[in-house]
């Protein structure tokens, strides 16, 4: 995984994906925290990539989902924040 303009011409790749990041730490205690993420968008038939780190999760998108995607999440109650 690496950003678009970093992959090597002769490397095959699936580009046109957005990050968002889930605001932490979270603590492990903490259950369902990306589940309540990722749930609204597959409700929606959002495809995603999650990637989890020691404090805090990252979900991909693909760009044209993008509006879909942020309606659902604003739907379920979640604050977004552009950065």
């Amino acid at each position: 995984m690496c950003p678009e303009e970093s992959v090597p011409p002769q490397q095959a790749f699936e580009g046109g994906w957005i990050c968002l990041k889930l605001e932490g730490p979270f603590s492990f205690s903490e259950l369902g925290i990306l589940a309540a993420v990722i749930d609204p968008l597959r409700d929606d038939d959002v495809s995603i990539f999650a990637i989890s780190t020691y404090d805090t999760d990252y979900v991909l998108i693909k760009e044209e989902q993008r509006r879909t995607a942020l309606d659902a999440l604003r739907k379920a109650g979640h604050e977004l924040i552009a950065s």
